[in-house]
């Protein structure tokens, strides 16, 4: 697979409880720098998995701890970057006792990816693309590279800005957050997530998820909108969950899962990957996300 998007420099506050406006309050472990980004950890997790993977993306000089375990795993990172000054994209994240997480991100617009950033073949030799909202015009490009190849694309956006709305519509997989399917700060309602589904089933998906965290994920496929019930686990980070998911789901496609099997791996390995800290803390085998999918 490859990734085209987000790599990123966590720097992960675990605290002891949720602090009051105007509030002090003192961190037991300091700050924990960690590797994280949405297309990076997907990536990671599916390599994990038994997939080879490339990542497509741009960094700063300060990138060498984001990079170092997608090195070690394997990952092809030639078409990775290096923007001399830059700083590499950062979040911090802070994890509550409850092991949710809120994410503050920044990033240096010169790190920022442009279609003329991506090499044609490095796109068209693989079987399926992955693709965030962060930069939409490279994200465009590459999709629309992909449909040229014939390869499926698989799509990971939490807003509905105009921008993602659109590369939602025009992707094979749309994977998104039942924030994307809500008018408001809350949740979506199950009506909007019908709506939303019903949406972009109607426009090129071959199957449209959307992740609901600790309440699971709903899909259609065929028509046919099916419910994924969470996995039960003993969470210590939610950070990168669903970045995980979607590296299991592309993983699942590559291994020719039907629509349910593939949604259900994918939770699952979202779901064992919050038992470590960090986005990649906890990545999950293939062994284990078989047996825990059922």
């Amino acid at each position: 697979m490859v990734g085209v998007g987000q790599i990123s420099l966590d720097r992960i506050a675990a605290l002891p409880r949720w602090p009051r406006a105007g509030e002090k309050l003192a961190l037991a472990d300091g700050l924990a720098v960690s590797p994280g980004g949405q297309i990076a950890t997907a990536v990671l997790a599916a390599v994990r998995l038994g997939v080879s993977g490339r990542l497509i993306a741009a960094v700063g000089d300060d990138a060498l701890p984001a990079l170092a375990p997608l090195r070690e795993a394997g990952v092809d990172l030639s078409g990775v970057r290096h923007v001399a000054g830059a700083t590499t994209r950062s979040a911090l994240v802070l994890v509550d006792d409850h092991g949710e997480r809120t994410v503050l991100a920044y990033r240096d617009p010169r790190v920022a990816l442009a279609p003329a950033h991506l090499v044609r073949s490095a796109i068209r030799d693989a079987r399926v693309l992955l693709v965030d909202g962060e930069d939409p015009d490279a994200a465009r490009f590459a999709i629309e590279i992909a449909r040229e190849a014939g390869i499926a694309s698989v799509l990971d956006v939490e807003s509905a800005d105009p921008d993602c709305v659109k590369l939602a519509m025009s992707v094979d997989f749309p994977i998104v957050s039942e924030m994307f399917c809500s008018d408001s700060s809350k949740p979506a309602s199950d009506q909007e997530m019908r709506e939303w589904l019903a949406r972009l089933a109607g426009a090129r998906a071959r199957m449209a998820v959307v992740t609901r965290g600790e309440r699971g994920a709903v899909a259609i496929c065929d028509g046919v909108i099916f419910a994924q019930p969470a996995i039960a686990v003993s969470a210590v980070d939610t950070t990168g969950a669903g970045d995980v998911f979607r590296g299991a789901f592309a993983w699942a496609l590559l291994r020719g899962a039907s629509a349910r099997r593939a949604v259900a791996l994918a939770a699952t390995a979202g779901a064992l990957a919050c038992r470590g800290a960090g986005a990649q803390g906890a990545l999950p085998g293939a062994d284990e996300v078989e047996q825990g999918a059922g």
